[in-house]
């Protein structure tokens, strides 16, 4: 299986999806106080960046 650069991007893609969705869903359903604040707002960043994973594939 050969792992070019747009493959490591797409997994990293897929794995900063995966980590944003289970950190929003710590932050709704484990910690319903304050700290569930910066949980679902590192996962929403974790969607930035895989927004611009996503981006930058194929142009790297």
């Amino acid at each position: 299986m050969g792992m070019n650069k747009n493959t490591v991007l797409a997994w990293a893609t897929f794995i900063m999806i995966l980590m944003g969705l289970i950190l929003i869903g710590l932050g709704i359903y484990r910690y319903a106080d304050v700290a569930g604040w910066g949980f679902a707002t590192v996962g929403f960043g974790f969607f930035a960046i895989a927004w611009v994973f996503n981006a930058l594939k194929g142009r790297v």
